[in-house]
């Protein structure tokens, strides 16, 4: 059974969409699967209940009027960056449900579908359904502590999020890290990374003990992948100069790793969360894909 066959990719904006849409491409295709685009316009209507502000009707109308106009210019940019994404990497453009039972392997499908609503929660009901989430990347990092939608789909769809890097890769999932501390959380990346670990040229698990916390230790994830039949080696990474953040990006690329997976981190469950420092200082500065589980 193919693991991998609905990519999920929601695309707010132009910015980092194409390195975003190549990261689902790599995916899709190393599993013969389909891209899910999905645009979520916001409802202009959210902006009445300003009548009640102090604004009279005829401003609020104009203020909805203008609200509409910008979703639908935001739109139409989205789509051409789509659409020329799509053609130019020869990728068949299909309905929602492609009609078919899979994509040879090498080969993918994309649809594109744009919806109205609160962003947040309409990528989060279709991410539940979704085997894998890739999001574009944050441009600073006040927009990754701050995005409501990437703490959505962490905390309540249920399934992995991968970020994208910046840049398009040119290759995602041959030689991956697993960052380990024995965790709920980094159980569930371990978890999810699976289907990628199954395929890779090389896998290597990461621990350090300024990381490690009550758990299983990395080499009882190591004998856990074995059983799964992928062989990974364990380092230990460890630098008193450099955060454990920037000590895991620098353990990543030692290993030329093009994918990592970990768990996600806050300091706070509450809605309003400000992601922990390792999970924060990965956002920001990877230059990989990186797949979190909650």
């Amino acid at each position: 059974m193919k693991n991998i066959q609905k990519v999920l990719l929601p695309l707010n904006g132009t910015s980092n969409a194409e390195a975003a849409l190549a990261t689902g491409l790599l995916f899709a295709r190393q599993f013969g699967g389909h891209i899910a685009a999905l645009h979520v316009r916001a409802d202009s209507r959210d902006v009445a209940p300003l009548a009640g502000e102090g604004l009279s009707g005829a401003m609020v109308e104009e203020m909805m009027s203008a609200a509409e106009r910008e979703g639908a210019r935001r739109a139409l940019a989205v789509r051409e960056i789509f659409d020329h994404f799509t053609a130019a990497n020869g990728v068949t453009v299909t309905g929602p449900i492609p009609p078919f039972h899979g994509n040879p392997v090498g080969t993918a499908t994309a649809s594109f579908v744009t919806m109205t609503g609160r962003e947040h929660e309409v990528v989060t009901y279709r991410a539940r359904l979704s085997d894998v989430t890739v999001v574009p990347h944050p441009d600073s990092g006040e927009e990754v502590s701050s995005s409501e939608t990437l703490h959505a789909i962490l905390f309540d769809s249920g399934r992995p999020v991968v970020i994208a890097p910046r840049r398009a890769p040119t290759s995602a999932g041959r030689r991956i890290c697993v960052a380990w501390n024995g965790t709920s959380e980094a159980t569930a990346a371990l978890h999810h990374i699976l289907p990628w670990v199954a395929e890779a040229d090389a896998v290597r698990i990461l621990y350090s003990g300024d990381y490690q916390r009550r758990g299983p230790e990395a080499r009882h994830a190591a004998e856990y992948l074995a059983i799964h039949g992928v062989d990974a080696d364990v380092v230990e990474f460890s630098n008193p100069d450099e955060t454990v953040g920037a000590s895991l990006l620098a353990a990543c690329r030692a290993f030329s790793a093009d994918m990592l997976a970990m768990g996600a981190y806050s300091h706070s469950r509450l809605r309003q969360l400000i992601l922990g420092g390792v999970t924060r200082h990965v956002l920001e500065n990877a230059e990989l894909p990186v797949l979190m589980s909650r």
